[in-house]
């Protein structure tokens, strides 16, 4: 295999995972990159930390009472995850169908919406809409226990053609009237559970229950409605069927897809106004969406094997999950359940985005806008930190590698371009490269043929990996 092989692969783990490490991309090298893409949607068994495993030393994550045990449970899945792919995606549409612990109050139901966009997130959209106009989580999120026939809620309605499917200036007001009218009577099986809350009545011992979905004919609205220029006495499944049929929601899902696998787009708000980055590029998405029946994993295999995401290196932010996990897979520090997982949880919501909590209904603002004086101190620092310390497994065996490097003898411009390879390959400016090597010339060469475990020759190498970390260029996917 070939250096070029291995930095493509290590841009497609970035972006259809969190990275790899140098041993995994060479594995995954040798299969060949269309072999991988394959396997990527491919059934199999995650082998993440098991939970059992996690349980038995977070009390706290048995029945997901708060949200940090669910956040902390979250992040030991996508660190230990053989097949990262499905949290990714499931990353992505928390994004995009953002519900929020600040109004849910039940990061049980959370967890299980997670755990559905890793089912569903990669198959149809229609049957994506579906499921989750099902779940309970965005039923309370957005009001839609409250839509009732002759007094409909709005608040579902709009958001599904606004943020979730169509986007601003494909439909009317009385459209949302009308798809409203289709969703009456999709509600909450146990709902005297809510009623028991706004009544602030105990519901011991039930604490925070797992809800469930309820459909409930008396209290749907069957008659005649008009929506999208179709008319029929619609639910809401007919609803979605003619929503997955637009252009507009291929355009859509296509622009949403580019700007977190391929590369920064305009924030979602100015979309209605602001033309994609690649034109073309979104149309064989929207090409791929229709000629596979509106299936998302199919438009994510073409967007794979495309010129265009090939090309895209370093052209994406990482948001703070993308960072911290990347980081503490590259690093292995994670090998067991300790309370060491809360640091990181926390330092996520240091850098804007607190998972399982999002800001609002329209999930967070991405690209640069993650990037402030604030946040950039606390993933310089955290990355900093992971990658310098020669004791964590991912480090030590960097080193190792090193080691095994023509007798292992470097000179500051060989140590400072082989940590780039391994820790990518990545590619830095000319200042960048400038300024690491300046810093290990300080030191001289560099001789790890005889290193022993914590010796100055690992510290140098740990330190100067630790540089690499907190570059701008390692804030890039």
């Amino acid at each position: 295999m070939t250096d070029s092989d291995i930095a493509l692969m290590a841009h497609l783990m970035r972006r259809a995972g969190f990275g790899a490490s140098r041993d995994e991309l060479e594995r995954l090298a040798a299969k060949g990159y269309d072999t991988v893409v394959e396997e990527l949607f491919a059934p199999g068994d995650s082998r993440h930390m098991p939970d059992d495993v996690i349980q038995r030393y977070h009390a706290d994550v048995h029945d997901h009472r708060f949200i940090g045990a669910s956040t902390a449970y979250w992040l030991y899945r996508m660190i230990t995850t053989t097949r990262p792919m499905e949290e990714k995606i499931a990353l992505f549409w928390h994004g995009i169908f953002a519900t929020g612990y600040a109004k849910t109050n039940s990061s049980k139901n959370q967890v299980a919406q997670i755990d559905m966009f890793r089912r569903c997130g990669a198959g149809r959209f229609d049957t994506l809409l579906v499921e989750l106009s099902k779940d309970p989580t965005m039923i309370i999120w957005l009001d839609n226990n409250e839509n009732h026939k002759g007094a409909i809620n709005e608040n579902y309605g709009r958001e599904l053609l606004e943020l979730f499917s169509m986007g601003i200036g494909n439909y009317t007001e009385q459209d949302i009237k009308e798809c409203s009218r289709a969703f009456t009577g999709w509600t909450l099986g146990n709902a005297e559970y809510m009623a028991a809350r706004a009544a602030k009545d105990s519901i011991h011992p039930y604490s925070r229950i797992g809800w469930h979905f309820a459909y409930r004919d008396y209290d749907h609205d069957d008659g005649e409605k008009t929506f999208l220029g179709e008319s029929g006495r619609f639910n809401g499944e007919d609803i979605i069927e003619i929503i997955c049929r637009q252009e507009s929601t291929a355009r859509f899902v296509a622009r949403h897809l580019y700007d977190f696998f391929v590369a920064d787009e305009a924030p979602v708000p100015q979309w209605s106004y602001t033309p994609p980055v690649d034109p073309e590029a979104i149309r064989t998405l929207v090409d791929a969406y229709f000629d596979s029946d509106h299936n998302i994993g199919a438009m994510l295999k073409v967007m794979f094997l495309s010129d265009f995401f090939k090309e895209a290196r370093f052209k994406h932010v990482k948001c703070p999950a993308e960072m911290v996990v990347g980081t503490l897979r590259m690093s292995g520090s994670v090998t067991r359940p300790t309370w060491d997982i809360i640091e990181p949880v926390n330092l996520m919501g240091y850098m804007g985005q607190t998972l399982l909590n999002p800001p609002s209904v329209e999930g967070w603002h991405e690209g640069t806008e993650w990037i402030n004086s604030g946040s950039l101190v606390d993933r310089v620092n955290f990355a900093s930190k992971e990658m310098s310390d020669p004791e964590h497994p991912g480090v030590r065996s960097i080193i190792d590698r090193l080691a095994a490097q023509d007798g292992g003898a470097f000179t500051p411009e060989r140590l400072v371009d082989s940590c780039l390879d391994i820790m990518g390959p990545m590619t830095v400016s000319e200042d960048t490269r400038g300024s690491l090597v300046e810093y290990a010339s300080r030191l001289g060469d560099t001789d790890l043929k005889d290193h022993r475990r914590g010796d100055e020759a690992e510290q140098r190498v740990g330190e100067l990996l630790g540089l690499i970390a907190a570059t701008p260029e390692y804030q890039l996917a």
